[in-house]
């Protein structure tokens, strides 16, 4: 075996290092350690995992582990894999909580709203399979973008007010929404991912109080607290996205993450307007009132902030709105088009042709008939 303090070889029969004299543990804890296998935390390329996993790439990392795309071989098509981290994975509490909160995501199905799929244990490695939604993340987006225009961030925040209306009215909250959790489709589409940590309001029974749950940047004040939150903690948090999506930062920024989720709970946010003057000051209101201290003077509902949001980008100027989804023509409409100036030109021939044979056929009757008469 070999020493935990020099790493020199010595038979199995030696209590002692013969090296260093140090105390060698009994040869049966080592064999017991050696068998133990260690999760894993990452996958490569090509390699299928749980057996019906086959992964094509790694998609990113997160607060609850790493997120692959993966190719479901049983139903044949792709899906999100996210494998939880070991540390997380060993509190028992919390995977019954995921596990209790992924029966009410996968109830909710709404085009705004990733589908949640299954949680499951592979190789010692918690996972949770999703809809895999092609596209950018909204973190990314603002990356590169820094700020967004009020036209763009109002159609934004429009999307994750529909899906959050619909998750809300089964009781879901998300607990955790940021713009890392919402993807931008190819399409334009909005997408709010990561409904397998929110929590129902029904379960109260599988939920620990006193526990600080979120991403302290987009943190409600309630959260910084470790308080109970229901689905107005969501709208604190929308508020922070549309804060950042049109002043290109976030209300509060710190040296470490208890810092700023202090700031959350006691330091009002700054004024949007005086960062970006251009911002309209429906939307300014707008954004306060989302990051409102208290949850009571805030929106009471994400679908009164979509009737907010619409009327306000029907006060936009018509040339400044933004719609993500241009028109094309379906292949129907461009066969039918084409089809349609390609017959118009060779029956305007055709009628040119006929008209004119017809009346040489005239001319010639007449004149055969006047040649006829005279013999």
């Amino acid at each position: 075996m070999k020493c935990p303090k020099c790493q020199s070889k010595n038979p199995d029969s030696v209590k002692f290092c013969g090296e260093c004299g140090t105390q060698l543990p009994p040869f049966e804890d080592i064999a017991a350690t050696e068998t133990i296998e260690a999760p894993r935390e990452e996958l490569t390329t090509g390699s299928t995992f749980a057996g019906r996993y086959h992964i094509i790439e790694e998609l990113g990392k997160g607060g609850m582990g790493k997120v692959y795309k993966a190719q479901d071989t049983e139903i044949r098509e792709k899906v999100a894999l996210k494998l939880i981290k070991p540390e997380i994975a060993a509190d028992k509490k919390t995977i019954e909580r995921v596990r209790h909160e992924l029966t009410t995501a996968r109830k909710i199905r709404h085009k705004n709203i990733c589908g949640m799929y299954d949680i499951g244990e592979a190789n010692g490695t918690t996972f949770i399979t999703m809809e895999y939604v092609p596209g950018e993340d909204l973190k990314s987006f603002l990356r590169r973008s820094k700020k967004l225009t009020v036209e763009t961030a109002v159609s934004i925040g429009k999307q994750i007010c529909e899906g959050l209306t619909e998750a809300h009215k089964l009781g879901v909250v998300h607990r955790d929404l940021k713009p890392g959790n919402i993807m931008i489709d190819t399409e334009g589409n909005v997408r709010i991912m990561d409904f397998g940590i929110a929590r129902s309001l029904s379960a109260k029974a599988v939920t620990v109080a006193g526990t600080m749950v979120g991403t302290p940047e987009y943190m409600s004040p309630e959260q910084a607290e470790g308080k109970e939150v229901d689905h107005r903690s969501d709208i604190y948090s929308l508020g922070v996205i549309l804060f950042e999506m049109v002043t290109g930062q976030p209300p509060f920024e710190g040296e470490s993450p208890l810092s700023v989720a202090m700031k959350h709970k006691s330091e009002a946010p700054p004024n949007p307007k005086k960062l970006v003057p251009q911002i309209p000051e429906g939307l300014n209101r707008l954004i306060l009132r989302c990051l409102e201290k208290d949850r009571t003077r805030r929106y009471q509902t994400a679908e009164e902030i979509l009737t907010d949001l619409a009327a306000l980008e029907k006060s936009l100027p018509a040339a400044e709105r933004i719609t993500f989804k241009s028109k094309t023509l379906t292949p129907r409409e461009i066969t039918v088009k084409f089809q349609f100036r390609r017959l118009v030109i060779p029956v305007a021939i055709v009628i040119v042709i006929v008209s004119f044979k017809l009346h040489l056929d005239k001319s010639t009757f007449r004149k055969l008939n006047s040649i006829t008469y005279f013999d």
